[in-house]
């Protein structure tokens, strides 16, 4: 699977604006502010139907205007191809495959790969737990949509359950009975996203070690899936539950289960929160990045597009042309850069460069 074309209608600085993709490397060049990052959320906002930079959805139109359109053409393989359409304006959101609305973001997404690396990532390790455990419930909801409507649930029913304790706080009158069944119904989901959370963990560290090691040469890098509890079972976690009533209900909030899950990188054994560079933690989190792709076409029997947005920053020039080496037959890549200073000729002559000015 590939992205073909693009079409762009009033997203950020771009008016309108088609662009062709080769299927395999992609090079957008320009200077900084002219769109490249744009083009590239534009990609991401095809495939996923979010942006990965905000929250906001509505800032992604044109200032200027009411209204945005992307489209693109996906080549599925040599036999078939598909139109996919996103119109968005201040209120709603359209999406369609070949000109038929769809009505759920999981058929949209279901057979659809997209990796992204942007230089914001740094923050999965910088940042606080709640950035680690976004960045597990994001890939994993692009990659199963059982895991979507799973998370999905548990927030439900989390809420639902802080209301209540928000409520006994206060020393309201509660239903214990119904309180009861969101606990129970809370655990259960609870258990199911630690086996997804896990297997997801241990799938990336398959490949994610050999790539920084490649692109590097140093050994030693893992990811550690640290869950509040080890247990998996229904009545250990609901004592446990029991046992942190009183808490939750001073803080009105519930203090345990996995939305307060941890996520650990290390490289020789060292937390690469604490003492690894900043050089480090972006290979680590590139080396994860793509170490997904094996995982993508196990799951969805797809090839992933890859978004490697300023990627070659902090990066000296013997990693750029390694990352290039490892990146020249994966699935097709799309790269955003200032500049092609001190990258291989061949690797060069081997991309589709594509140069923007101001969205142009």
């Amino acid at each position: 699977m590939y992205l073909k074309q693009i079409k762009l209608k009033n997203f950020r600085n771009y008016e309108n604006y088609i662009v062709d993709f080769s299927k395999n490397i992609n090079i957008i060049i320009g200077d900084n502010a002219q769109g490249k990052t744009n083009l590239a959320e534009s990609i991401y906002f095809l495939m996923t139907t979010k942006s990965h930079r905000l929250t906001e959805e509505k800032n992604i139109i044109n200032i200027s205007k009411q209204n945005l359109e992307v489209e693109g053409k996906i080549i599925k393989d040599e036999y078939s191809s598909e139109k996919r359409k996103i119109k968005l304006n201040k209120d709603t959101k359209k999406i369609f495959i070949n000109n038929n609305e769809i009505l759920k973001i999981t058929d949209y997404i279901n057979d659809l790969g997209v990796i992204i690396f942007y230089p914001e990532d740094l923050e999965i390790i910088k940042g606080s737990p709640s950035n680690r455990r976004d960045f597990i419930n994001k890939e994993l909801s692009l990659l199963n949509k059982n895991y979507y409507i799973l998370l999905n649930e548990y927030n439900k029913i989390l809420k639902n359950r802080n209301i209540l304790l928000k409520e006994k706080q206060k020393n309201k009158i509660v239903d214990d009975i119904y309180f009861e069944i969101l606990t129970d119904n809370l655990i259960k989901r609870s258990i199911l996203i630690k086996k997804y959370r896990k297997k997801f963990i241990d799938k990336l560290n398959e490949s994610s070690s050999q790539i920084y090691l490649e692109i590097t040469g140093d050994e030693n890098f893992k990811i550690v899936y640290q869950p509040q509890y080890e247990t998996e079972d229904y009545e250990n976690i609901k004592q446990l539950m029991n046992k942190n009533l009183e808490i939750d209900v001073k803080s009105g909030n519930t203090n345990i289960g996995p939305h307060k899950d941890e996520i650990i990188f290390l490289l020789d054994e060292l937390n690469l929160q604490i003492s690894g560079s900043q050089g480090q933690q972006r290979i680590a989190i590139l080396s994860m990045k793509l170490s997904e792709i094996k995982i993508y076409e196990e799951y969805k029997k797809t090839s992933p597009i890859i978004i490697l947005d300023d990627v070659f920053s902090e990066l000296d020039n013997k990693k750029k042309n390694k990352m290039m080496k490892y990146i020249s037959n994966k699935n097709q890549v799309i790269i955003t850069t200032t500049d092609l200073k001190n990258i291989t000729p061949k690797y060069k002559k081997e991309s589709n460069i594509i140069e923007i000015k101001r969205g142009i």
